[in-house]
């Protein structure tokens, strides 16, 4: 199995300020520190995805099109300061709102780990080595379903899950202030694994 380690990133209330669907790039506003965050993993050669369910696409909000802008605005917005993402995944779907051919059930749909699947295919990642950071009890679960290390941070919808997963005792690996918190605790556990080695 392979060794790199992969970190799958929420999109909305992880790396931008959750608003209730982003619709179009103003709308898209980055969290103080993230981009810096995300350029640490770049420099220690770690996978970085994102995975986002984006339902606002099947209830008609936006279109992938639009997706494609918002996108575009974030990885511009990361790359001012050195940053990138290796890829950006995200669901459409809804299992029971919205319009053709997205109203369906799928399996990319987080808590569903489709999309935490097709990133560790493509970049040949072993889960159990990957990082699942988010902001939702859905991200929690992805992870959780996966073996992959689960990070909750408190930004965006991040205390209400907290709640409702002490509540429902599903496991949280580490909780962080934010996607700065985070990202030091993965390089720092990075920099270990690589110590001793």
């Amino acid at each position: 199995m392979s060794e790199r380690v992969g970190v799958f990133l929420d999109r909305d209330g992880t790396l931008n300020v959750e608003v209730d669907f982003v619709r179009s790039p103003d709308a898209l506003h980055i969290i103080a520190g993230a981009p810096e965050a995300v350029r640490k993993l770049n420099a220690c050669g770690v996978i970085t995805c994102v995975i986002s369910n984006q339902s606002g696409i099947a209830r008609g909000y936006l279109t992938e099109s639009d997706l494609a802008l918002i996108h575009a605005k974030l990885e511009a917005e990361f790359h001012v300061y050195g940053a990138r993402f290796d890829r950006i995944l995200y669901c459409p779907h809804h299992p029971t709102e919205g319009i053709a051919p997205y109203n369906i059930e799928c399996e990319c749909r987080k808590p569903k780990p489709g999309m935490l699947l097709k990133g560790a295919a493509e970049f040949h990642l072993d889960l159990r080595n990957c990082f699942v950071v988010g902001d939702s009890v859905v991200d929690m679960q992805a992870a959780n379903a996966v073996g992959a290390t689960s990070i909750l941070v408190q930004t965006g919808y991040g205390k209400k899950a907290l709640a409702t997963c002490t509540e429902q005792q599903i496991p949280i690996a580490f909780v962080a202030e934010s996607v700065v918190e985070a990202m030091d605790f993965i390089v720092d556990h990075v920099g270990r694994r690589t110590h001793n080695a």
